[in-house]
């Protein structure tokens, strides 16, 4: 169960502390718990009630009318208000609240809909990476379980792998991309995203996937001859061996190019090798395909 502070509660739901208050004081909204010390904290019920009463506020609904809604009532005109909104916001917060009750059809419906709706790609960019940021929060403040974790980023995963094996199947022929993360990084999904992206885009994908040793990379790499490596650092090598590796990736593949993203690539300042290319994300992964394409 998770426990937040008013600090966290309004990270999570986007309402300033200070209202947040204001609704417990005069209209009830929700009743905080307190510490023996007298600490006031909120449980996935406040969270999931105060974003989904956002969510009614920011949209024309008068808190007063809201205060007045029994909770399956509020729950059903937000699930009304997200099928027939273009906002983002709305279907992060829905997703998060998914989350919190591990329920996977709810998050699967949800997802369903925006794909009718927004496509695919804008779905991940748009609404998945969004997400995960917040995630990311309830990460930082101890409030999301590696239970809750797992189940959110593979219902995700699933969801990529499916898209990229519903892609044509490319020719061995054209430009070859080896994709792979580093051994000990196990963040998968922009990866898995990068492949989708790179394989609707035209070329030939060997995907190697999370934590794969420096001793495959070279072996699969001196048998299929790639013309690109593409990479993510999220965690992994440590700074202090980041450049090391990348200078081994130069100095065993020096005539294909290396795009990698990540932040530990990102945040770094130390001189990259000549044939490495750092992306922020898959927008403009998609712009340097592009360019090698044209050229």
């Amino acid at each position: 169960m998770g426990r937040y502070s008013i600090k966290e509660l309004e990270q999570l739901s986007g309402i300033k502390a200070h209202t947040i208050r204001i609704w417990e004081k005069r209209h009830r909204i929700i009743e905080p718990s307190r510490t023996q010390s007298n600490i006031r904290y909120y449980s996935d019920e406040d969270l999931k009630k105060i974003i989904n009463v956002s969510l009614l506020n920011n949209n024309g609904v008068r808190i007063s009318a809201i205060a007045e809604m029994t909770d399956e009532e509020l729950g059903q005109r937000v699930i009304e208000l997200s099928q027939r909104s273009n906002q983002a916001k709305i279907y992060i917060d829905q997703l998060l609240t998914y989350m919190i009750d591990l329920d996977e059809e709810r998050f699967e419906a949800e997802i369903d809909m925006l794909e009718k709706k927004l496509g695919f790609e804008s779905v991940v960019l748009d609404v998945i990476y969004p997400f995960l940021e917040k995630i990311g929060i309830l990460w930082l403040t101890g409030n999301v379980t590696p239970a809750q974790e797992h189940f959110i980023s593979n219902l995700i995963r699933q969801r990529i792998i499916v898209a990229i094996a519903g892609l044509p199947v490319v020719p061995k022929t054209t430009l070859r991309v080896v994709l792979f993360l580093p051994e000990n990084e196990l963040h998968e999904i922009a990866l898995l995203f990068y492949h989708y992206i790179i394989r609707k885009n035209g070329f030939k994908t060997y995907y190697l996937g999370q934590s794969v040793p420096y001793a495959d990379i070279v072996a699969v790499c001196n048998t299929y001859r790639p013309h690109l490596l593409v990479t993510c650092f999220t965690s992994n090598p440590p700074p202090h061996a980041l450049g090391d590796y990348l200078n081994n990736l130069y100095k065993d593949f020096p005539n294909s190019r290396i795009l990698a993203s990540g932040g530990l690539v990102l945040k770094n300042s130390f001189p990259f090798p000549p044939n490495l290319k750092v992306f922020q994300n898959a927008l403009e992964l998609k712009n340097i395909l592009q360019g090698i394409k044209s050229n």
